[in-house]
Parts: C-alpha cells; structure tokens; sequence
C-alpha cells in the first residue's frame, strides 16, 4: 500500500507500508479508545524543529479520533528525534514515520508507523487548505502517525486525507522546510529536517 500524501501521478512517490494483521483486525477497538479519552483541555502543539517552530490548533470537534491519537503519540515522546522525510516545495511537507530516526533505514522512511491503523474522519468541512495539518495514508482507513501540512491549498486531497489542526505560528518554518532540497527520486531531504520535541499546549 502506498503511504504518502497524494498529489497526482506525476507527484506520487510510493511506498510500501505493512500494517500488523492483528493491529488491524484490532483496529475498531483502538478507535473506540481513542474517541472515548478525549482530550478537550489539550487546545494544539508546539513542533519544534532544528529549522524553527511550527505551532498548530487542533480540530478536536471535526476529527477527534486523529487528534487523540496525535495526542497519544505527543506524550509518549513517539515523534521526538523523527525527521521530515518527504519535502514537495509548492505542495507540503510530510513527517511522522519512526523509522525516520535511523539513517540506516533511510531506504525505508516513509514506510513506518506506530503498528495500528483507524479510520478516516473526513466530513465537508475536510478541507486540506494552506497550513492545515492532515494524516498521511496509504489508502482509506489506514492512517497511524505519519501527518504532513499543506503550504499551499490541496483541495485535491480533501476526500482522500483527514485534516487535523492547522498551523497558527510558524508557517514561514513550515514552507522553508517545503524549500529545502531534496532528492527527486523520492523527494527526502539532502538536509536533515529533524523534529527535535512536540508539546502539547
């Protein structure tokens, strides 16, 4: 399954992403654990990188699924040391994946995930516009920890990508991040774009 943001053929890098069997047949269970520990005092969280600060809003009424597993994966200190593995000037940045830690699995990155899927919660006011923050996938149903956001508006995306939050501080972090240059094969980074802590405010 291809688990990346989609923009079109000419755009799409794709990358194989194995999901464990039990964690998805487990994958109603999680969602009801999600949904049922709702974090509505948690209003965002603060991304800082080693090229500047993100601060981003949550959308804890239209998707509190996805923020609640964000909020799961923040606490755990899950995306502490994680990179932005895939950089598209003009489109998005998109991070999240563990085995973004390692360099030796750089031939990996993209593929990982915390080892469960949920669902999607995409609605009509699902809209991937400049500076919202979405899920990454790889197909309906499959998202887990890898999210990017949007620098420019990606309507295209809108019923294929659960928009989370959206940046409030630090976009101009996020579209230098969008700049950096990168391989064109599979659009990782020459440079390292590390998040260095999220917390949550």
């Amino acid at each position: 399954m291809a688990y990346s943001a989609l923009v079109g053929i000419s755009l799409i890098t794709i990358f194989i992403f194995n999901i464990m069997s039990e964690s998805v047949k487990n994958e109603g269970v999680f969602a009801a654990k999600v949904v049922s520990q709702e974090n509505n005092a948690v209003e965002g969280a603060i991304i800082k990188t080693n090229l500047g600060t993100i601060e981003i809003e949550f959308y804890q009424n239209d998707a509190p699924m996805t923020v609640n597993n964000f909020i799961k994966l923040v606490e755990s200190g899950f995306y502490n040391g994680t990179r932005f593995h895939r950089v598209i000037p003009s489109f998005m940045i998109q991070g999240g994946d563990p085995l973004s830690k390692d360099v030796s699995m750089r031939d990996q990155w993209g593929t990982g995930g915390p080892g469960y899927a949920f669902k999607d919660e995409i609605h009509a006011n699902n809209l991937n516009n400049t500076g919202t923050i979405a899920m990454a996938n790889a197909g309906s149903n499959t998202n887990g920890s890898q999210f990017f956001i949007n620098v420019v508006d990606n309507n295209h995306l809108d019923t294929k990508h659960t928009v989370f939050g959206k940046v409030v501080k630090g976009m101009d972090v996020a579209t230098r991040i969008s700049q950096v240059t990168s391989n064109p094969i599979n659009n990782q980074p020459f440079e390292d774009v590390v998040v260095e802590s999220i917390v949550l405010k």
